[in-house]
Formats: structure tokens, C-alpha cells, sequence
């Protein structure tokens, strides 16, 4: 597990308060999420970018009935 980091943050009040509203938590979670849907976005717009460019050996027909 990493390190926590204590910060000030100097914010909007409506943003906050919109945002808290919009995750039902406190100020630290509201953070922390935003943080991470920042983070996986990233992630995401990165694996947008290989669409059409990777094949795969198998049809997702057999990957379905193997199960």
C-alpha cells in the first residue's frame, strides 16, 4: 500500500458541493474518487486507441462456451 499525502486545496464551492452530492461522501472520498476516475480515464483513452489494431487467435463464440 502506498503513502497517504496530506494537501490543501483551495476549490469552487459549488463544484464540491455538486460533486459530494453526486458521490454521497465527504470531502476527502469525493477527492479521492475524482482522482481516480482521472486516472482511469487515462487508462481507458489509451486502450480506446489499440481498437481495430489487436487481433486475437480465438472468436469470442468459443470464449463464451468454455465456461
Amino acid at each position: 500500500m502506498s503513502a497517504n499525502r496530506k494537501i490543501t486545496l483551495e476549490l469552487p464551492e459549488d463544484l464540491l458541493r455538486k460533486a459530494q452530492e453526486c458521490t454521497g461522501e465527504g470531502v476527502t472520498a469525493t477527492i479521492r474518487r475524482g482522482l481516480e476516475l482521472l486516472a482511469t480515464s487515462t487508462a481507458y483513452a489509451g486502450l480506446q486507441k489499440l481498437r481495430g489494431k489487436v487481433s486475437f487467435s480465438i472468436k469470442l463464440k468459443d470464449l463464451r462456451n468454455d465456461r
